[in-house]
């Protein structure tokens, strides 16, 4: 487990009215009213979360690669080849992030040789795979199929430390309406929420080892990592005496 952020802790104070100041008889006492009257009752909790999401994205690199004796042939070769991944991408995926394809070619002895290298980044991991199997069917040695590789993407993320950030709020607010419940107080509107701790790190080896036998076999796959985020807020609210009804 790696922990690839931690944001420093964030520290607010407020200066209640008087400080710093010394008063004496009636006008001591006349400052604490007006400063409890001011202030009213306030409830102080701390809320956390952690969620876990796993990658969103993928990109798969497809090489191609062949030698022939003049170039208008070997470039002819690796070009049909390349059309044929294009329209099976097309075909199977309607909808991919993004692709992008490099070409070289160079001479070797009385040879010419082309290798050229396509990226495609997927969103939908069932379609990457269904590409990668017809691509290993038809097509002969000269492609290569890379291994996919997983990733995170901003918007991913983005969402990711909202959401775990609305959680911790939310699990505040619970916190202090049992709170209140038990003081027998009603809540009032909250007076400051602070975010105070964020956490993120990756699991990309998770239970590693702890699967016997059966971990080496599942180990041959590609692995989707997964991201953890955690937030600690703070949270004040204003408390209510609950209204008495009338006999």
């Amino acid at each position: 487990m790696e922990e690839f952020q931690k944001n420093p802790s964030r520290v607010y104070a407020a200066v209640l009215p008087g400080t710093g100041r010394e008063f004496s008889g009636n006008v001591k006492e006349q400052v604490s009213r007006q400063t409890a009257a001011t202030r009213g009752r306030e409830l102080h909790v701390t809320g956390t979360a952690e969620l876990c999401r796993p990658a969103d994205r993928a990109w798969v690199r497809v090489t191609v690669g062949n030698s022939k004796e003049s170039v208008n042939e070997v470039t002819n070769s690796v070009s049909r080849r390349l059309d044929y991944i294009s329209q099976s991408l097309r075909c199977r995926v309607l909808v991919f992030i993004n692709t992008s394809v490099r070409k070289y070619l160079h001479r070797e002895s009385d040879l010419y040789h082309m290798d050229a290298e396509v990226m495609v980044t997927f969103s939908d991991f069932d379609k990457m795979e269904g590409v990668c199997t017809v691509l290993l069917e038809k097509l002969d040695k000269s492609v290569c199929v890379g291994t996919p590789q997983f990733y995170h993407s901003a918007e991913c993320m983005s969402h990711l430390r909202r959401e775990v950030c609305v959680s911790a709020v939310e699990n505040a607010k619970q916190k202090a309406c049992e709170i209140s419940q038990l003081l027998g107080q009603s809540l009032g509107p909250p007076l400051l929420v602070t975010e105070e701790e964020t956490r993120e790190w990756k699991n990309e080896d998770e239970d590693n080892g702890s699967r016997g036998q059966a971990a080496a076999t599942l180990s041959l796959l590609p692995h989707i990592p997964t991201v953890t985020a955690s937030s600690r807020v703070s949270a004040s609210f204003s408390l209510r005496e609950r209204s008495r009804k009338k006999l």
